[in-house]
């Protein structure tokens, strides 16, 4: 027999025996005195892990647990172990996961069903005898509680509505607390007191109830809090309250500045939030919260009414406020010292006039501190004139809600310097005289009045400038007028004097003489120039004088008056010319004789030599004086010679030439007419004295001259004649052998010292006909043209004909008309010859 296998059978009889031996004990309860006993209360949680030990026994033999559910007496086999190995019964799975650890059993995953009497039975070795001992255990098994649920019976109940919270949990080991909590945005987490145990009763719920609630149950085992749920209570709208920014209350209510961005904020608590809706004076004009005026003005004063509605429960409050605007008067404070007291103090005067509400003034003698009461809108300090110095200055400061920080006007009290000046004038037409006084600066300003000799004042007091106007009166001629100037800070008045004076007038000379045809000035000097006296020229008519560009000219150099005459004549300009002034208290004169002589004439004009060019259409003319007589230059005239019937009127003399340099005695005159017989006549010029006519001549014809016509025939004879001896001579050379004999004529004659060096037939040929007619030549014969032309030439072969000389036919005209013969002159007859030899 194996003897693994027989200890294997024998362990499992000791197991049953020590299976039932224990049993039959337990069930009989026999103590024993050797037996150890030992009870223990252990908890553990459901689904988790719980370790059951077996006393303190060490080691031992064998251990057998066993279990007893809560209500029953019979115990039920769990597991067993020998030491070296362990049985779990099949039925223990209720109890959860069993294992057995040496001899301790351990249950993972813990049912519920394991709660009850847990017995381990264990047989040991000690001094050398088996013991037994028993170990009780009662197992409680606790269960953690699970996530309650939270209930409401209204999750928006209306304000003052009573609200019921539950809290459930569906297990869990008693005993079991709930605990509340409500969850805002304001104050975070807050334990609910008003809570009792599961319930929460809200017999009256309120708006400070809001917000999110939760409940949390707890045990000996864990805790587990519900999931959140909001309690909405309905409310409102409370009275609205608005807020004005930027900040600024008055007795009335709120108040800002013009041209300033107002904001006005309407609040009114309610649940759903409220809807807004502003009235201006009592009139809708904006809806929402926030009511904004960019630039608000002062047409927006009034009464701003904000009304709050709550739309789910259709309720609506509202609330007024009064919105005053500020604003400041037009421009800055002005401040300026016045004069007082007849002249002796100084009041200093601080004005801003309009604005909401009125701006305060107050002078002070420095930003720090003020040195009187301020008043609004005007503020006046006096002061002696003799205590003040000059130059000092003074503040007056503005203050109005309007502003940030006070205006300042400063104002110094100063004399100008110097003294007034006065002067007097005079309308247009010297109807009304005006006396004027200045003396600008200071401050205050100088004050000025005019009064006469008997000290009566003349119009009234004004500053600066004082201008006083009277009607014109020749009996104000040299009278005196004065202004007087003064000023707090000066002890005594100053003055100024204007006398009324009639115009004076001077001429440069009295008496003007010059040659007719120049320009002459007069000059009239005023005197003083009174009261803007208007200076006028009369001329020897007595009339007055106007500028015309052709005749006079008017010219105005200071105080002198100029006249200037333009091409004087000897008759007409000749005479007394005077000079007038007039103002508004006088007037004067003073008279210029002006003399305009006239010039010498001129010596008489004889023509010497009036000659048409031979194509009659141009004339020289040559004259002399006679004589002795100034000269400026001549003039020639013309017209036509022939008589006119008595039915017609005779033509008149035309200028053919003028301005003719009084040097010269000759003349060309061009233009004319071949078929018309002209008639000329020349005048002597002095300036503007023309002399006496010359005698009228009608121009004679030129002489007849044929020697040009000659030398053009014979020139032009010359030129053909060679122009043909060329080609000819030419023709003969190039065609020599064809005409031998023509050839041999020519140049057979030529001598051996006129040989040159033959290098062709044809230089041979050409040479020897070149020496040949040059040895016909006699020695000192001059070679050229005859010095004579033949004079047996009929008249028909003749360049010039007789008949071309010959007197023009009636009618004819032009450059075909041949000039007439002169008287002293007979006509020439040239014949000329030319004669042409052809070998």
């Amino acid at each position: 027999m194996d003897y693994g296998l027989g200890r294997t059978l024998q362990f499992r009889s000791l197991l049953k025996i020590l299976y039932i031996l224990p049993t039959v004990a337990y069930g009989q309860l026999l103590p024993l005195e050797d037996t150890k006993y030992g009870e223990h209360v252990l908890k553990g949680i459901r689904d988790r892990s719980v370790l059951l030990p077996c006393g303190d026994v060490i080691l031992p033999m064998v251990v057998f647990w066993s279990f007893t559910k809560l209500g029953s007496r019979t115990p039920k086999a769990v597991a067993i172990s020998n030491g070296l190995e362990s049985k779990v019964e099949k039925a223990s799975v209720i109890l959860g996961d069993v294992s057995m650890k040496n001899s301790s059993l351990e249950i993972k995953n813990l049912h519920t069903a394991a709660e009850g009497h847990f017995m381990c039975q264990a047989m040991y070795e000690a001094e050398g005898e088996i013991q037994v001992a028993y170990f009780y255990i009662e197992l409680i098994v606790l269960v953690p509680v699970s996530k309650p649920l939270l209930q409401m019976n209204d999750s928006t109940p209306v304000e003052g509505m009573p609200v019921l919270m539950t809290c459930a949990v569906k297990e869990g080991t008693h005993p079991v607390e709930y605990s509340w909590q409500r969850h805002t945005n304001r104050d975070g987490m807050v334990t609910v007191t008003e809570a009792t145990g599961s319930l929460l009763n809200l017999t009256s719920t309120n708006r400070t109830q809001m917000g999110w609630y939760t409940c949390t149950a707890q045990n000996e085992v864990n805790n587990q809090t519900s999931d959140r749920m909001y309690l909405d209570v309905i409310f409102g709208p409370d009275e609205p309250v608005i807020s004005v920014e930027p900040f600024a209350i008055n007795q009335h209510g709120f108040s800002a500045n013009e041209q300033e961005e107002v904001i006005m904020t309407c609040l009114a608590p309610s649940n759903p939030p409220s809807h807004y809706v502003w009235f201006y004076n009592s009139s809708q004009v904006y809806a929402g919260q926030k009511y904004v005026i960019a630039q608000i003005s002062r047409t927006q004063t009034g009464t701003y009414t904000c009304l709050a509605q709550n739309t789910h429960l259709n309720t609506r409050t509202q609330t007024t406020i009064i919105l005053t605007v500020y604003y400041l008067p037009q421009g800055k404070p002005s401040c300026r010292p016045l004069p007082a007291a007849n002249f002796r103090d100084i009041a200093l005067h601080c004005s801003w006039q309009g604005g909401f509400p009125l701006a305060r003034l107050q002078w002070v003698k420095s930003r720090q501190g003020g040195n009187g009461a301020g008043t609004y809108s005007n503020a006046t300090q006096i002061h002696r004139g003799t205590d003040v110095r000059n130059g000092s200055s003074y503040t007056c400061l503005a203050s109005h809600p309007a502003l940030i920080e006070d205006a300042v006007c400063r104002s110094t009290v100063w004399v100008p310097g110097g003294s007034p000046t006065c002067s007097a004038v005079a309308s247009k037409r010297n109807k009304f005289l005006m006396l004027t006084c200045d003396w600008a600066g200071g401050q205050p300003r100088v004050t000025l009045w005019w009064r006469d000799r008997k000290d009566d004042v003349l119009g009234g007091l004004k500053p600066s400038q004082n201008i006083f106007v009277m009607k014109s009166n020749t009996t104000l001629g040299g009278k005196e007028f004065t202004c007087v100037a003064a000023h707090p800070l000066r002890a005594r008045a100053a003055e100024c004097h204007v006398r009324l004076e009639p115009p004076k007038l001077l001429v440069e000379r009295s008496k003007v003489s010059l040659f007719e045809g120049n320009e002459v000035q007069l000059a009239c000097l005023l005197q003083g120039a009174y009261l803007g006296s208007e200076v006028v020229w009369y001329n020897n008519k007595n009339q007055v004088i106007r500028p015309n560009a052709r005749k006079y000219r008017l010219q105005q150099e200071n105080a002198w008056f100029n006249l200037t005459l333009r091409d004087t004549e000897w008759m007409r300009d000749s005479g007394t010319y005077r000079c007038a002034a007039v103002n508004a208290v006088g007037n004067s004169s003073a008279s210029v004789n002006l003399q305009v002589k006239k010039y010498p004439a001129p010596p008489n004009v004889t023509i010497s030599k009036l000659m048409y060019t031979r194509h009659r259409t141009e004339v020289e003319l040559e004259w002399q004086t006679l004589g002795s007589g100034n000269l400026t230059g001549f003039v020639v005239q013309r017209r036509e010679a022939k008589k006119a019937p008595k039915s017609q009127p005779v033509s008149t003399w035309e200028t053919v030439a003028s301005d003719i340099h009084p040097d010269i005695r000759d003349q060309k005159l061009g233009g004319l007419d071949p078929a018309v017989v002209y008639a000329f006549r020349i005048l002597a010029v002095n300036y503007r004295t023309i002399g006496y006519p010359s005698e009228v001549k009608t121009p004679a014809d030129p002489p007849f001259n044929a020697y040009p016509a000659v030398i053009g025939a014979l020139v032009a004879g010359m030129i053909v004649a060679t122009v043909t001896s060329l080609l000819v001579f030419q023709y003969i050379i190039r065609n020599r052998e064809n005409n031998p004999r023509l050839h041999d004529i020519l140049f057979r004659m030529a001598g051996a010292e006129a040989h040159e060096h033959i290098s062709s037939p044809e230089d041979a040929e050409m040479t020897a006909g070149v020496e040949g007619e040059a040895s016909e030549q006699q020695p000192g014969e001059p070679v050229g043209p005859p010095e004579e032309m033949p004079a047996e030439v009929d008249a028909q072969e003749a360049q010039v004909a007789p008949e071309d000389l010959a007197e023009p036919q009636e009618g004819a005209s032009g450059s075909d008309a041949a000039p007439e013969p002169l008287a002293d002159d007979d006509p020439v007859n040239v014949t000329i010859t030319v004669t042409a030899t052809t070998p």
